[in-house]
């Protein structure tokens, strides 16, 4: 079946880490990205408090809107509404989509983080927006992850996939090209861009490996 569209440039969604981030502003770190090229950010943040997410998602969800980016909150959809965020994502511990929906409404969008076939049924099935698969490669910011399933396993994951999808876990400018070859639309990335000196570089120099990897793909189709 022919997967829909995603709506604006998804190639290349990068999430908020403030461990990764360290003592650099925020703002400054997440629009050098924009500048670079990231059409979706996410804002990833579990151990402030609730009023200062809501002022950064704020900030965040500005500075997207004007680089024409997608603004995303991690699990929180009261930050997610209190800043007008174009959607929320959602771990498999997190608010069923169903839940989610009824608060969030037709509008707004819904990712989930998925493992396997199972877990990619049930959130088609609850109607996401798009999925994220997970984890392709061992990745140092989310240490608990479960067992990387890499490339081969992508692969075999996205053979089931009916919805958008992008691809998380360890994904760099060594890995990148594989990954985009699956035939997935994006990939989200943390260190590889915001833990770099300059991360509008970073940002461009993936772009760039990505679209090379997307007419490899294309010219080599049968």
């Amino acid at each position: 079946m022919e997967r829909p569209p995603m709506h604006g440039d998804w190639s290349l969604y990068v999430i908020t880490d403030a461990a990764v981030i360290g003592d650099r502003p925020l703002l400054h770190v997440v629009e050098a990205a924009l500048r670079g090229g990231a059409g979706v950010l996410q804002y990833r943040e579990k151990k402030k408090p609730t009023r200062r997410m809501v002022e950064e998602a704020a900030a965040l969800a500005a500075l997207c809107r004007r680089h024409r980016a997608v603004f995303i909150v991690n699990d929180r959809i009261d930050v997610a509404l209190a800043v007008e965020a174009d959607g929320v994502h959602l771990g498999q511990d997190d608010m069923p989509v169903d839940a989610a929906r009824r608060l969030l409404g037709p509008r707004r969008l819904i990712g989930v983080t998925v493992h396997n076939l199972k877990e990619i049924e049930e959130a088609q099935r609850g109607g996401v927006d798009y999925i994220s698969l997970a984890p392709v490669f061992a990745t140092p910011t989310k240490p608990d992850h479960q067992t990387p399933m890499g490339v081969d396993g992508l692969k075999r994951l996205m053979e089931a996939v009916r919805c958008p999808a992008v691809a998380i876990g360890g994904i760099n400018a060594q890995n990148i090209a594989d990954v985009i070859r699956t035939g997935v639309d994006g990939v989200c990335v943390v260190s590889a861009v915001l833990g770099q000196d300059d991360p509008e570089e970073a940002a461009r120099s993936l772009r760039r490996l990505m679209d090379e990897a997307r007419r490899s793909r294309l010219s080599n189709r049968p």
